[in-house]
């Protein structure tokens, strides 16, 4: 049986300069996606426009909706939609999963708002349950006016905080399927469509599980990768790097060059006081650097009144990273 002590460390703050050099306007961070710990970055918190990665969270919301994905009729003002497009046309019906393909392949705004129009009963009420996810998921720096992605200047987020979106997005598996989707086949009024996903690096780079791209004048070119290597998975996010594509290969190649994937804590029983115990199903890891592993720390909370399940928390230099629910043996 292991025993839990729990340390508290004296650590330095300090900030990580990122190798690459990026202006005010633009930047990038690398994360762990399994944790959403930031492991690199530059102007990584700065609120900019994201541009089309804000169909990561509109296709997100659309899953998690509770709406059944059935068929939707295109209204008028989905057909005339301004923006990147999939030609739908006013008074088409078609499947409502079809529409998160376009949306996320190839990055429809007349999608978008479709999508918007079936979900949230209007498009101004899909934003609004935008808006609400954001802040349910600590989204403090991120503020939605429209399904696409249109540039509006109160509509930002930043590096950091779009890739905790994909890391969100990914853990639904439907979503998982769809942004991983290299090419999309579907028929419609007896015509077949094949839509092919623009995010190149999908089609390109075994590490490469999926992604979503944007552009507009205001946003530049912003990009967004979940990348698997190794049992290490990290998120990309560039936003108005117009050499995005090399960008996002060398930092992620970095990132698993850099890090190794390491048990903070071995799965088994443990006792946390006197007469209470816990079983840890599943090992807790992490991505760490060489010499991190000291700085990580544990915190395991007991409920006051008697409780199944315990919280075990993981820190990393006083930060809390992720916990885990440990049922408790009195």
């Amino acid at each position: 049986m292991k025993r839990v002590s729990i340390l508290v460390l004296s650590v330095s703050l300090f900030f990580l300069v990122g190798w690459k050099t990026v202006s005010a306007n633009s930047s990038w961070a690398v994360i762990d996606a399994d944790t959403g710990r930031l492991l690199m970055g530059s102007n990584e918190n700065v609120p900019l426009p994201i541009a089309s990665l804000t169909k990561v969270w509109t296709a997100f919301t659309v899953l998690e909706s509770g709406m059944p994905l059935g068929d939707t009729t295109i209204s008028p003002a989905a057909a005339s939609s301004e923006g990147s497009s999939i030609y739908l046309e006013q008074g088409t019906t078609i499947e409502v999963e079809s529409l998160l393909y376009g949306l996320m392949l190839r990055s429809g705004n007349d999608a978008a708002y479709a999508l918007a129009e079936y979900a949230g009963g209007s498009v101004e009420g899909f934003i609004d349950l935008m808006n609400e996810k954001a802040l349910y998921y600590g989204l403090k720096d991120t503020v939605f006016t429209n399904p696409s992605g249109l540039h509006d200047d109160r509509h930002l987020s930043t590096a950091y905080e779009t890739a905790l979106m994909m890391r969100y997005a990914m853990q639904n598996e439907h979503f998982k399927k769809i942004a991983s989707t290299p090419t999309y086949t579907f028929e419609l009024d007896e015509t077949t469509y094949h839509w092919s996903n623009k995010h190149r690096l999908i089609h390109s780079t075994e590490t490469a599980v999926a992604g979503k791209t944007g552009f507009t004048k205001a946003a530049g070119r912003t990009l967004v990768t979940f990348f698997e290597k190794d049992d290490k998975r990290v998120i990309v996010v560039t936003l108005n790097d117009g050499n995005d594509w090399q960008t996002h290969l060398s930092l992620s190649e970095q990132a698993f060059s850099d890090y190794k994937k390491e048990t903070v804590a071995k799965k088994g029983l443990y006792s946390f006081l006197p007469g209470i115990e816990g079983e840890l199903q599943q090992p807790l890891q992490l991505l760490l650097k060489k010499g991190e592993a000291e700085k990580v720390t544990h915190l395991f909370q007991i409920p006051r009144e008697v409780q199944h399940n315990g919280r075990w928390i993981v820190y990393m230099e006083g930060r809390p990273l992720f916990s885990t629910d440990v049922e408790l043996v009195y």
